[in-house]
């Protein structure tokens, strides 16, 4: 699919250049700064200088002192306290955070994770009649219950508190909880607003130590589980999401918990630095298999375990519940791609929604990314679980699916999500209405623009201008993530050295130059298509990242291509 290529305004002209002298650095590394909100001295000293004393008081968190007074209450009176979190990588590393920590000195403590099928997300009846009926008098939920306005009342009429630890955006009106701590509610002053679940549980645990008088590094020996829950759930990585998993990252590089170690060690880098994208890819989706495959409690078993022998055996039974998971994954996927290949209609429409019985809850949100990413295109996949149809769906830049979805409310039972990714329920009846009545809402709503996949390019650049002060530079503008993302730049009129060649199924491999430019290596995943043009002699365009290349202990600078154009 050819795609996009979009340069982002030019900067402010005076501000960028004050700043160049000031750092004495290369142009567009002033420009890159000044694009990501940073136009002084002092901030982009604290952007490439991140430290610990720099996170905010975990106090501006509105209702955090009735929160930590109940757990103070709590434990002086040994009532049961009950960790509750989500299934997914966010709300098992929070309630791991949360767990470990207390559990050092209050022994009345345990976690519950709801079942993703019998249950499903968010606070359950089935969970609070578990707490009731084994005696717990105070559930802390993390990553889950801003909406959870019935279950907290149910709650209530059994005796049980509730302290909510969440980062989704609230509804009209706040649950009747104990505390509720999330800094989007609308009366919350909390400074930063991007906070993950698990940055909700450590915030907890700093304010806990903070009233206390304990020494403030027993909360940092958890920054690598906070580190793995910004990087999988995906949240901006700026402000102080940026700081955590800046200090997360090395503690996972050094000295990880033993249950992450034991997940690096399955996987196939255990020589090379993780960044962001190793958690994304890595060891994100093993933590996730287990709630998707069997139930999300042993990812927290994992997380939480003491002995690296013991974390060994969990972390094998967990890999192999995310090989079963890539087993569905493909399955599923090539059953998608095949029905969509096989019917006109289907291709030829601005949306895609499928449905099959017989396709596994548990991946068809990675099923429907991989379509979206193929077709580009607003995409759901259906199933049946518990004599219901779930749906999980995914949305392409510029296309609000929640609005969309609101347009078919009358044929959902419910639906819940944000702009870019969203879950649904209907009866089997409405079905083949909904499909049609989403295609109807898809086509009248998105632009020929949105259909159209993008690469946003932060900069031009010439190919002299790469040398070794220049990446060590760009090495400080991580980690990257969402709104901190690695900067693609575009160089104009390159011309390959040698032959362009294939590597793998589709990718391609070659040398380029430019001008009086040395020469780079480069990689181009799928890009296979081009390899007659770059080989005819004729110059190009290219616009890439700048990576380093670790090959059999050398290292070398090399440009991964996302797009070549003539």
């Amino acid at each position: 699919m050819q795609k996009r290529w979009v340069l982002k305004s030019k900067t402010d002209v005076k501000i960028t250049n004050k700043l160049r002298e000031e750092l004495n650095i290369n142009p567009v590394l002033a420009e890159l700064l000044v694009s990501r909100g940073i136009g002084t001295f002092d901030q982009a000293k604290q952007f490439f200088r991140p430290q610990l004393s720099d996170l905010h008081d975990p106090f501006l968190m509105k209702d955090m002192e009735k929160a930590i007074s109940r757990i103070i209450r709590a434990i002086g009176n040994k009532e049961k306290i009950l960790i509750y979190g989500d299934y997914d990588v966010d709300g098992t590393t929070a309630v791991a955070v949360v767990y470990s920590f207390f559990r050092e000195f209050h022994s009345q403590l345990e976690f519950y994770i709801p079942d993703r099928y019998a249950e499903g997300y968010g606070i359950s009846t089935q969970g609070i009649d578990y707490a009731a009926a084994n005696g717990f008098t105070l559930i802390i939920a993390l990553d889950c219950g801003i909406k959870a306005i019935d279950k907290i009342d149910y709650a209530n009429s059994k005796g049980i508190d509730f302290i909510i630890g969440d980062h989704h955006l609230p509804g009209e009106k706040l649950p009747n909880a104990y505390a509720v701590l999330d800094p989007k509610r609308a009366d919350c002053d909390y400074p930063y607003k991007e906070l993950s679940g698990c940055g909700i549980g450590f915030k907890i645990i700093q304010a806990f130590i903070l009233t206390n008088g304990m020494d403030i590094k027993a909360c940092y020996q958890f920054l690598d589980l906070v580190a793995v829950s910004i990087a999988s759930d995906i949240v901006p990585i700026t402000g102080e999401n940026r700081i955590l998993s800046h200090f997360g990252l090395i503690k996972l590089n050094t000295n990880p918990c033993v249950g992450l170690k034991a997940l690096i060690d399955l996987s196939n880098n255990r020589t090379k630095t993780f960044t962001v994208n190793d958690i994304v890819f890595q060891i994100g989706p093993r933590i996730n298999a287990a709630g998707r495959i069997d139930h999300a409690k042993d990812a927290v078993k994992l997380l939480i375990c003491k002995s690296l022998q013991e974390a060994k055996d969990f972390s094998s039974s967990i890999d192999d519940q995310n090989n079963v998971r890539k087993d569905f994954d493909l399955r599923i996927t090539e059953e998608a791609l095949a029905l969509i290949e096989e019917n006109v209609v289907l291709k030829s429409r601005k949306s895609t929604v499928l449905y099959k019985s017989d396709w596994h809850k548990g991946v068809i949100g990675i099923v429907a990314s991989r379509l979206t990413e193929k077709y580009y295109r607003p995409t759901i996949i259906l199933t049946e679980t518990n004599g219901h149809i779930a749906g999980s769906c995914r949305s392409v830049i510029g296309f609000d699916l929640y609005e969309a979805l609101s347009e078919c409310a009358d044929l959902l039972e419910q639906f819940g999500g944000h702009k870019y990714a969203a879950g649904l329920t209907m009866s089997l009846e409405n079905v083949t209405l909904f499909q049609d009545r989403f295609e109807e809402v898809v086509a009248r709503r998105i632009s020929p623009e949105m259909l159209t996949q993008e690469i946003v390019i932060d900069a031009k650049l010439q190919l002299k201008d790469i040398d070794g002060k220049f990446f060590r530079i760009l090495q400080q503008f991580e980690p990257f993530g969402p709104q901190n993302e690695s900067p693609i730049f575009l160089s104009k009129k390159v011309s390959a050295v040698g032959q362009a060649f294939l590597v793998g199924n589709n990718h391609l491999k070659m040398a380029v130059v430019q001008e009086d430019s040395p020469s780079f290596e480069c990689i181009g995943f799928g890009l296979a298509e081009h390899i007659d043009h770059i080989n005819s002699g004729q110059s190009f365009d290219i616009c890439y990242s700048i990576e380093e290349n670790v090959w059999r202990n050398k290292r070398n600078l090399q440009l991964n291509i996302k797009g070549i154009r003539y």
